[in-house]
């Protein structure tokens, strides 16, 4: 069978509705034509802050159009060339990629070659799982780190993110491979192992992350629902996905639009980190401002400190999200992806030492402070003060937070499951509490 042009215009839907398309110029420059139809819809909405609908709908042309698609794929490039080489793609740029797997990506958009019909997308067909199924899903994605496939033509799906994951459909309370264009509805993050030069141990990482979720939701910030599942010998943490809801007759399942802050400011996945020209906490609060929950300024902000408190240094633009709503409004999506590095802080082998610690995102005094160490309470008045947000604001945020952490420990401990492991809790709950004085202190 012939491959497909190489210049041949993808399709974009939306829930089924045709939302426009995508294509390369003749100098290979991205290009999004919005559909009239679209724009006009009641439903209608940019795909992203960075891509407004524009007077006489014309096109929009380049960088901006690029970096929203790349940052709808996972971000190592190990795991681009795999996805390219099981589907024979040309390249691993985001057009080629994507006409393979943009089925079932973050959000609403799902991507398609123009000779595919229209997704009919109001029902929900999968192939059910037995546990053995998916436990054999997660011993492969341990052992090819990245996004793994299953051995399914119509299972293509794009998950963003730089660690191994897979996704699944829950449906009629089964595990199931999605068929056609269903959605996925959980993720699935195996054990990441050892990382890092260190050789840090991270083998209880799915234990680690929920219970920063568990931690963050104790402190009221909205999170995703997940849980430590084990599957035979595999163990995972399984979440579910804010950006998908079953319909209110249950017959299918709506996809959310949502964006990333890095699709937000048209910043390509390898400048994630504002110390790679990527967004910071400064960027983020101004297009907060403009949100239609004048709360999430705040809510950013507390999520920021909480990171520094937990030790969790991987807050970068990818993992702070909108959802999109009609007419151009949106808001702050629940936060997700925080793994505390406070189990492998310390002195010693397999040990990071603090002064290591960095955070993805800078706070500023006189200077920018990336390193956990570093950062006072002053630094977090003086960043949030430089986007308006009052000195008694923030002060009353920390003062809330220092108040708080021992009664969100309490209560995160009284979910810890009895096979939890412990070493893992106790670093956690120490690191919170010594962050918490440490904040205490510094206003002094």
């Amino acid at each position: 069978m012939a491959r497909r042009g190489a210049r041949e215009p993808l399709t974009i839907y939306a829930n089924g509705e045709l939302v426009g398309t995508w294509e390369l110029g003749v100098r290979g420059e991205h290009v999004l034509r919005y559909a009239r139809s679209w724009t006009e819809s009641a439903r209608g909405r940019p795909l992203s802050l960075s891509l407004p609908f524009l007077p006489g709908n014309r096109f929009h042309r380049g960088e901006a159009v690029q970096a929203y698609f790349e940052n709808l794929l996972p971000d190592s490039v190990e795991i681009l060339r795999r996805v390219q080489a099981r589907f024979g793609a040309p390249s691993i740029g985001a057009f080629d990629l994507l006409r393979e797997i943009g089925r079932d990506c973050v959000g609403a958009v799902q991507v398609l070659p123009t000779d595919e019909p229209v997704p009919d997308v109001r029902s929900i067909a999968g192939s059910a799982l037995a546990e053995s199924d998916v436990a054999a899903l997660l011993r492969r994605t341990a052992s090819s780190p990245g996004l793994v496939l299953p051995d399914r033509d119509d299972f293509r799906i794009s998950i963003a993110g730089a660690q191994e994951k897979t996704a699944l459909l829950y449906h009629n309370e089964q595990w199931m491979l999605p068929r056609g264009t269903t959605p996925s509805t959980h993720i699935f993050k195996p054990a990441l192992g050892r990382v890092s030069d260190f050789n840090a141990d991270l083998s209880s990482s799915p234990e680690n992350e929920w219970l920063c979720n568990r931690i963050l939701d104790a402190f009221g910030l909205p999170v995703p629902e997940s849980v430590v599942a084990q599957y035979e010998d595999r163990r995972a943490l399984v979440v579910t996905r804010f950006d998908r809801l079953l319909s209110t007759d249950g017959t299918w399942i709506v996809r959310l639009p949502v964006e990333d802050f890095c699709q937000a400011t048209s910043t390509p996945p390898s400048r994630k980190y504002e110390s790679d020209g990527g967004p910071g906490i400064l960027t983020v609060m101004g297009i907060l401002g403009a949100s239609r929950v004048p709360s999430d300024r705040a809510t950013f902000l507390t999520a920021q400190i909480l990171m520094w408190m937990l030790g969790a240094p991987d807050a970068h633009a990818k993992n702070f999200s909108i959802f999109l709503e009609p007419g151009g409004s949106f808001r702050l999506a629940p936060v997700y992806d925080v793994l505390s590095a406070w189990p492998v802080l310390g002195h010693g082998p397999d040990r990071i030492p603090i002064q290591r610690l960095r955070m993805a995102m800078a706070v500023t005094g006189k200077n920018r402070h990336y390193r956990w160490d570093a950062i006072a309470a002053r630094h977090w008045i003086e960043t949030a003060r430089r986007h308006g947000v009052s000195t008694p604001t923030t002060v009353g945020i920390m003062e809330r937070l220092i108040e708080r952490t021992e009664s969100a420990i309490d209560r995160a401990i009284t979910e810890l499951p009895t096979d939890f492991p412990e070493p893992t809790a106790s670093a956690i709950f120490q690191g919170l509490r010594s962050s918490a004085e440490r904040l205490r202190k510094s206003q002094i």
